[in-house]
């Protein structure tokens, strides 16, 4: 396949993966998926523009934490709550302490048990509390707290998915994307993505690069625990990291504040 073309399809499916964007999917394989998984921090930065934009309307008029907790809700619904959902599964069958195809199949199942609950409530409720302070800082800063953080989530997942990493299953999301992304583009992801966060803490520079780098660290370890469990990723899994890392982030941009 050409590369244009490739670029433009894995585009495409960036989009389509990470957003509810009104976009038309092309092919799809493993070389076009590899490259939507390299691209989905540019999804993540775009998502943080929009999500940054609605903050700073709505704290004009608002409450802070108001403002934040309607931003945390649009963030959901511009995702269409599938990251979400993973959280709570992910969570759930690591909770359950069961390996394996045991483990696969709690995360199949519909309903959300205690774990996932307890994820859920703690990873939305820090988002909003740290988007209301980050919604007290100036435009730009607030403007590249907000796309940072989005776009490191989405880092989260090119991590999970480069090379070396199994799929969980031979089917399904995780079998596509697993093992697909190489280290030319994780290392001009973090970059991109750690000067952005430069202008998120205007009085400390080095804070923004740090939460980056300290977040993708944790998910990182938290995946290889994740694969000694489950023998691999899965869609689930991804959907979990876009929300650790994003929660990571906003609360290492708010530290000491």
């Amino acid at each position: 396949m050409p590369a244009d073309r490739r670029l433009a399809d894995g585009a495409r499916l960036a989009l389509t993966t990470f957003s509810t964007l009104p976009v038309r999917a092309g092919r799809i394989d493993r070389s076009v998926a590899g490259t939507a998984m390299a691209l989905a921090p540019a999804v993540g930065a775009l998502l943080g523009a929009l999500l940054a934009g609605l903050l700073l309307l709505l704290v004009a008029v608002a409450p802070p934490l108001v403002a934040a907790g309607v931003t945390v809700g649009a963030g959901a619904l511009l995702t269409r709550g599938l990251h979400l959902d993973g959280l709570a599964d992910t969570v759930d069958a690591l909770g359950s302490y069961r390996r394996g195809a045991a483990a696969l199949e709690i995360m199949k199942k519909p309903d959300v048990g205690p774990f996932g609950v307890a994820a859920l409530v703690v990873v939305l409720l820090v988002q909003a509390a740290t988007l209301a302070e980050l919604a007290g800082r100036s435009w730009p800063a607030a403007l590249a707290a907000v796309v940072a953080a989005t776009a490191a989530g989405r880092l989260g997942v090119a991590v999970a998915c480069r090379r070396g990493v199994p799929a969980a299953r031979p089917e399904g999301l995780g079998a596509l994307v697993a093992g697909t992304v190489g280290p030319v583009a994780l290392v001009a992801g973090t970059a991109a993505v750690a000067l952005v966060a430069v202008a998120a803490v205007p009085d400390r520079p080095w804070q923004g690069p740090l939460a980056v780098l300290a977040a993708l660290a944790v998910a990182a370890a938290l995946l290889r625990h994740v694969v000694r469990r489950l023998g691999g990723i899965t869609g689930d899994v991804l959907g979990a990291t876009v929300e650790l890392v994003t929660t990571l982030v906003y609360l290492g941009l708010v530290l000491s504040s």
